[in-house]
């Protein structure tokens, strides 16, 4: 049985999840973060790349301490029209080829309509080629239109998304699509909403960014707007799986994993630990030798260079439209953030240098 908070977190993922937003298309996702974040913060606003903020003013000093998780997902393109009525397509960010035949597909023209990618059955492959993996290049999407009514709706550069929606499992695990990252835009709205039971001095401002998959852009762009004087970073992270064979050791249930390395400032790191002890909350650590592919390798160089955290959730199946993870994860991810900021002194000079 799921207590509130984390049915109110499964229902606001579960909407973020089945809604649309592939990289540089995320307008209909900002309006769903704005709307929430509008209920728990004190001032929201969009910016020119997208980028939606969402400020909690603290009670002290006025420094600012800046959440970034991106609201993007990968997705298609549309990119040739054939004349007998089916669609050509290429991805949009990291999508894995293997995992596209036979999904539904939603193409979002001139109004959105519901297809199918479709495969040449077992019983025309040549036997020599049925263990060798389709190319996209060689995909088509079937959406039941005519070349003549499809060219009424479609056009080359329409966006295309998975259709799915999320899939309860047991035990408080939950599966769909683009859980990377609305996931940690879930753990943003939880610390936001922590954080009005407890006092903090320092500003908040949680950003949902875009165009992470295709570079980390938003992470760029917010991080200059705002300069901030620190920084914590949300995304997923790789859980363990059978055939993971042993490239990670994270697992469901455990907490959130929290990064150290390079990309990394060692106090923050630290004080992740040091309120995770102190609280209770269960953690894992991961050591990242180099760039974390996050918002974080963006944040912590922009301007002078941004003292930045990351805290990830374990997630099997990545870029898949069955990622899957554990709510736990994402509430105790939530909660724990609040307490690193409520937790933080006022003065941040030692979180400000090596």
């Amino acid at each position: 049985m799921m207590n509130a908070q984390m049915q109110s977190a499964s229902e606001f993922l579960g909407l973020l999840s089945t809604s649309s937003g592939v990289s540089g298309h995320e307008s209909s996702i900002a309006s769903l973060v704005m709307e929430r974040f509008k209920t728990i913060t004190d001032e929201v606003h969009c910016d020119t790349f997208g980028n939606v903020y969402g400020l909690k003013k603290g009670s002290g000093q006025r420094t600012k301490l800046m959440l970034a998780a991106h609201m993007d997902e990968i997705g298609l393109i549309v990119n040739k029209i054939d004349p007998r009525g089916f669609l050509s397509f290429t991805s949009i960010g990291g999508v894995d080829p293997r995992t596209l035949l036979s999904q539904e597909v939603l193409v979002h023209g001139r109004r959105t309509i519901p297809g199918i990618i479709g495969s040449l059955p077992p019983h025309l492959i040549q036997n020599g080629d049925l263990d060798i993996a389709v190319k996209m290049e060689d995909m088509t999407i079937d959406v039941g239109l005519s070349f003549e009514k499809l060219k009424e709706v479609i056009q080359i550069g329409d966006i295309i998304t998975l259709q799915r929606d999320t899939y309860p499992l047991l035990n408080n695990v939950i599966a769909g699509k683009s859980l990377d990252d609305r996931a940690g835009v879930v753990v943003m709205m939880i610390c936001l909403e922590e954080l009005s039971h407890l006092k903090h001095s320092h500003d908040v401002i949680a950003v949902a960014t875009t165009q992470e998959e295709v570079g980390i852009r938003g992470a760029f762009t917010s991080a200059y707007t705002l300069n901030p004087d620190l920084a914590v970073a949300i995304d997923v992270t790789h859980a363990s799986t059978p055939d993971s064979k042993g490239q990670t050791t994270l697992d469901f249930g455990k907490g959130p994993a929290v990064a150290l390395g390079p990309n990394i400032h060692p106090a923050i790191y630290r004080h992740f630990s040091e309120t995770a002890q102190e609280h209770r909350l269960p953690i894992q650590l991961e050591p990242i030798p180099g760039a974390s592919g996050t918002d974080a390798w963006a944040i912590q160089v922009s301007q002078a260079g941004i003292p930045t955290g990351l805290l990830s959730i374990p997630l099997r199946y990545m870029h898949t439209s069955v990622e899957t993870l554990d709510l736990q994860d994402v509430l105790n991810s939530g909660k724990l953030l609040a307490h690193f900021i409520s937790s933080l002194p006022d003065d941040l000079e030692g979180f400000l240098c090596y």
